[in-house]
């Protein structure tokens, strides 16, 4: 079994509770890890034997682009697309981070994370 992580993946997105949050946007980063068996691939050399990291990748960049007002929302939807896209996935984390809040104060960032194991 291997982990696969696709760290620190920018978008430009829509997600917020306030309505001018889905107007302007703002940044977000997102962190997936995902656990898969790999072994045959690892001997083979062969891509088509293991999960492709710029498949996954577009997989985030869609469901970032549907606007949602929670981060709650926005993780659960990455983790479910990419398991169900990539059936050798055993487990996953997301973790979504939203930079720059609007919380009345300087803050750097707040995210969200969430696995399969609490599906």
């Amino acid at each position: 079994m291997s982990t696969i992580s696709l760290e620190n993946m920018e978008f430009f997105a829509y997600h917020g509770c306030f309505a001018e949050e889905q107007v302007i946007g703002t940044r977000f980063e997102v962190t997936l890890q995902i656990e898969a068996d790999t072994q045959d691939a690892e001997i083979d050399d062969d891509l088509h034997k293991t999960v492709n990291y710029q498949s996954v990748y577009q997989v985030v960049k869609k469901e970032m682009e549907i606007k949602s007002r929670l981060l709650e929302n926005v993780a659960l939807r990455i983790l479910t697309s990419v398991c169900e896209e990539f059936p050798m996935v055993t487990w996953g984390k997301v973790k979504v981070t939203k930079m720059n809040p609007p919380v009345g104060g300087k803050m750097g960032s707040v995210s969200v994370m969430l696995s399969t194991d609490s599906l």
